[in-house]
């Protein structure tokens, strides 16, 4: 496990606070509750706000705790304001990240004061509601039938810029960023129609579909000039995730936060169709109000999704081949579910049951669980890695929220049945991480470290050896106070590997860049410039392609 690697106060502090968030996860700060501090209407509304961006992703929007511990009054009164403040400023290594250089000392001590008090519960969203807010910026009759642009779409490379509530659109082949597209707030994923094992989407990766923090559904057309490449839009949700494609390319699905469900939109037109509301009876029998819709993946051999119910701690794989009379088998599996990634074949889905510091494993052609990996603190594959390994065969890999590490598991039970879902070998990072990513061509793979709060572990990227297992490359890329550096992807041919450096505050201004690495020599090649806070990085082939 790592450990903090600064000197003097600062280093105190930290361990101090981390120290606390260990004590308030364990329930062994006695004491009793204190007056919750009082906010005017201005301070609420502005704590309320500031939460949505930043907490409830992880915490919950009613505050109940998911990848993140509970946050309501009964146990944050009994640290008072003071303690709240630290824990909120310095972060821990237990995947919390510090706030010192995105919030001010006023708004710390804001949000120390604000989880001290009930949380507000949001209202619900009509598809009535959701029909009205649908936009058409480009009719579908007037879609273009061969790209306008002459460039080589399959290698462009969609970038989120968090905070700005756009999507970069930048030519693989050149890096020339050739477009800004207006989406929703803090885009946290985008897909397209993916090449399906019996179904046919027409033009797969053509239309990309993003969706917004804000609940905003974007449908993009690569297609188009950079200046109408916004075609479409809705808004299914307050508070969202994911989206998936149906493989014939005729429905998109939304997962929503808030309210807690997903809808089925007409790809073509927009159009809401169908709300499936996600709340339910979780794996321990419970009864659970917020149940939110994680990741969301079109199946590859089957007319299916798999919808994942975080708080529920089960997979639904949902059958679109007739939306008037679904389909759906619930398999009970672990909470809270996170995100993940299909092996090669595409018939098994790897999802990170994060709280439960397991990754678990779906059959999409049974419709069952299949196989339950233990591994270490809070994993977090993102979009996962799938690599040879010289003595288990195929396997999968995994960074962890709340620990340095990358676990790896056999992943193909066909052909290696003796390391199918079990663990095949760990490597030591220096810190936490959100992101693995690999090629077939390469023989790396990339981990970031996101989570750590000390910025010189925050700022470097790793690279493991698939042959020997170890890790040949540590690369700092920035200095500067407020960024991090997260998300590896690849160009359509593996030759390079794009980083992100990511500033965490917001800013109006250009305040991020792209850095690009040689593939195979891992050396910088060059910075791609001008992006407002670079996260995420999708390749058109990789991801229509399934290449993970």
């Amino acid at each position: 496990m790592t450990q903090f690697t600064s000197k003097g106060t600062l280093a105190t502090l930290k361990t101090s606070a981390l120290s606390l968030s260990v004590a308030l996860a364990l329930g062994t700060l006695g004491g009793t509750a204190s007056a919750a501090p009082e906010l005017t209407e201005a301070e609420f509304e502005k704590g309320k706000s500031i939460y949505f961006q930043r907490c409830a992703g992880c915490h919950g929007t009613l505050r109940k705790g998911a990848t993140g511990k509970s946050l309501l009054p009964e146990e944050s009164k009994k640290l008072g304001t003071e303690r709240l403040a630290k824990i909120i400023q310095f972060g821990t290594e237990g995947g919390m990240n510090n706030f010192d250089d995105i919030l001010s000392p006023e708004e710390i001590q804001l949000m120390a004061k604000y989880i001290q008090l009930e949380p507000p519960i949001p209202p619900e969203m009509s598809i009535s509601l959701m029909k009205e807010r649908k936009k058409v910026y480009v009719d579908p009759k007037d879609y273009p039938t061969k790209p306008l642009h002459g460039r080589n779409w399959e290698n462009f490379v969609l970038v989120i810029e968090r905070d700005v509530g756009k999507v970069a659109v930048i030519d693989g082949d050149t890096h020339e960023v050739i477009a800004h597209v207006e989406t929703g707030y803090a885009v946290h994923v985008l897909k397209a129609a993916e090449h399906h094992k019996t179904l046919k989407a027409e033009h797969p990766g053509r239309f990309w579909y993003t969706m917004g923090r804000d609940g905003k559904l974007t449908k993009i057309d690569l297609w188009q000039m950079p200046d109408k490449m916004r075609v479409a839009e809705v808004q299914i949700a307050y508070d969202a995730r994911d989206v998936a494609v149906s493989g014939d390319g005729k429905y998109v699905v939304g997962g929503g936060y808030w309210p807690p469900h997903f809808v089925i939109v007409d790809s073509a037109t927009m159009e809401p169709l169908k709300v499936v509301s996600a709340r339910g009876v979780n794996v321990n029998g419970e009864y659970v109000n917020e149940s939110r819709v994680a990741a969301i993946y079109d199946t590859p051999n089957k007319p299916s999704w798999l919808v994942s119910l975080k708080e529920l701690g089960q997979m639904w794989q949902v059958d679109y081949s007739d939306i008037d009379n679904l389909r759906i088998e619930q398999m009970d599996t672990s909470k809270f579910l996170h995100d993940g990634f299909f092996d090669p074949t595409g018939r098994y889905f790897q999802i990170a049951a994060n709280a439960s510091d397991q990754m678990v494993v779906v059959d999409t052609i049974t419709r069952k669980h299949e196989a339950t990996i233990d591994v270490d603190k809070l994993p977090h594959p993102g979009p996962g890695a799938n690599w040879i390994d010289p003595k288990c065969g195929p396997v999968g890999g995994t960074t962890h929220l709340g620990v340095g590490k990358v676990t790896v598991w056999g992943n193909d039970p066909a052909g290696h049945p003796d390391q199918a879902w079990k663990i095949c070998y760990e490597v030591e990072t220096d810190g936490p991480g959100l992101f693995i990513r690999t090629h077939p061509k390469s023989k790396y793979v990339w981990a970031d470290q996101t989570k750590h709060p000390e910025p010189e572990v925050q700022q470097t990227i790793q690279v493991i050896d698939k042959e020997t297992r170890e890790i040949v490359k540590s690369m700092r890329l920035t200095d500067k106070a407020g960024y991090a550096v997260v998300h590896s992807e690849f160009t359509a041919d593996g030759s390079e590997v794009w980083v992100s450096v990511w500033n965490r505050k917001d800013s109006k201004e250009p305040n991020g860049e792209i850095v690009v690495f040689d593939a195979e020599t891992l050396e910088e090649k060059t910075r791609i410039k001008g992006l407002y806070a670079p996260t995420g990085k999708f390749n058109v082939y990789n991801r229509s392609h399934h290449v993970t």
